[in-house]
């Protein structure tokens, strides 16, 4: 039997088996739970947990209870990807969320493509990601190409910026991605980009380019990366007397870990995100005091996408009564104004979010709200 034939078999067993009247409804979750991102996927594994608890309160889905697989990437897109094909072959899973990251959700594209299986990424925000990953491959996050524009107009127009340098992380999709959309956006606004240098994942020693960066006198440097990175580049930054504004996206986001890596390197630091505690609206404090009660603290962005991502997987579920496959995946699509903690959620034709993105400041260690940008 060839190979697509042998992966359509499979699907659709999976799904004759999953309608079974009283199985638990299976939904799939793939995150760094270790390695150097791996508060991204603990994070979005409670806001995941949170969603699928409150959902079997109310009843499950027709009837049935719901019930987790969830798989650590190890921050590496292959075991992503092979995290992927042990839920649709192995477990039969009828939905999965995540990867966090753009390069492991792309990893994982081919497997939920071949078995018919929608993905929901909470956070991958490289444009590829759907564009790239097949028609069964979501998003509830905001794409870079939003962010790095907001971020740039936000360093020009409101900080009043105008020498920018660029630091990348070229094995990262996320890393070069954002970069690209960040710079070309601040050099249409007028600004300069002064300095353009990069480094690659797993580097701990950034003296070097830091050192040519600071020769070219920088009002600020943008580092389009996650916070396992930033966090250093932030204190070897300070120790060369660079003084500059740092700047960064949603990979910054990692409740508390940027501010731990850093200290008070990053203090005052500004990054683009997609969730603040601060938004007094009712259903993001109904939500952070469920997350509380059960977690013990307050979640961050991560844990709040993983909700959301959840959340709206679990809603489609419920529109095609716990049936998945091409059913399934017309119902995610259909998705308009949906209330998430994040923002309302309307999904487009490319797949992608419609949202807003907010910006905060790091004051004393905490994310603060500063703005909001609507697309």
């Amino acid at each position: 039997m060839g190979r697509s034939r042998t992966w359509l078999a499979v699907a659709c067993m999976a799904l004759a088996c999953q309608r079974a009247p009283g199985q638990a409804v299976l939904i799939g979750m793939v995150g760094s739970l270790t390695g150097p991102e791996a508060h991204f996927g603990l994070g979005t594994r409670d806001g995941v947990t949170l969603a699928m608890e409150e959902a079997n309160a109310a009843g499950g889905v027709a009837g049935r209870p719901l019930a987790l697989r969830a798989y650590d990437a190890q921050s590496k897109p292959e075991e992503a990807a092979s995290a992927a094909m042990r839920l649709v072959l192995q477990d039969k899973v009828l939905l999965v969320i995540g990867e966090n990251a753009s390069s492991n959700t792309l990893a994982m594209a081919p497997a939920m493509a071949a078995a018919q299986v929608p993905l929901i990424s909470p956070s991958a925000t490289n444009p590829r990601v759907t564009s790239e990953g097949g028609p069964y491959v979501f998003r509830v996050c905001f794409v870079d190409s939003f962010q790095g524009e907001a971020m740039a107009a936000f360093a020009r127009r409101t900080l009043k910026l105008s020498r920018l340098a660029v630091l990348t992380d070229v094995k990262s999709d996320y890393s070069v991605g954002l970069a690209e959309v960040f710079r070309r956006r601040f050099l249409a606004l007028g600004g300069t980009v002064v300095a353009e240098e990069s480094y690659a994942k797993g580097d701990s020693d950034f003296r070097a380019v830091l050192t040519r960066m600071k020769a070219k006198r920088p009002d600020a440097i943008f580092i389009p990366g996650y916070y396992s990175d930033a966090g250093p580049i932030a204190r070897q930054a300070r120790e060369l007397g660079l003084e500059s504004v740092l700047l960064g996206g949603d990979g910054w986001d990692s409740g508390g870990k940027l501010a731990e890596l850093g200290g008070a390197a990053v203090e005052g630091a500004y990054y683009s995100t997609h969730f603040s505690p601060d938004n007094p609206a009712a259903p993001v404090q109904r939500f952070l005091q469920a997350y509380r009660a059960r977690f013990g603290r307050l979640p961050d962005a991560l844990g709040a996408l993983g909700y959301d991502a959840a959340r709206v997987g679990i809603a489609a579920l419920r529109a095609t009564a716990g049936v998945g496959g091409a059913a399934l995946q017309a119902a995610i699509a259909a998705t308009r104004d949906f209330d998430g903690v994040t923002g309302r959620i309307t999904l487009g034709a490319d797949r992608n979010a419609v949202k807003s993105a907010v910006v905060v400041r790091l004051v004393r260690g905490e994310p603060t709200f500063v703005s909001e940008v609507l697309p």
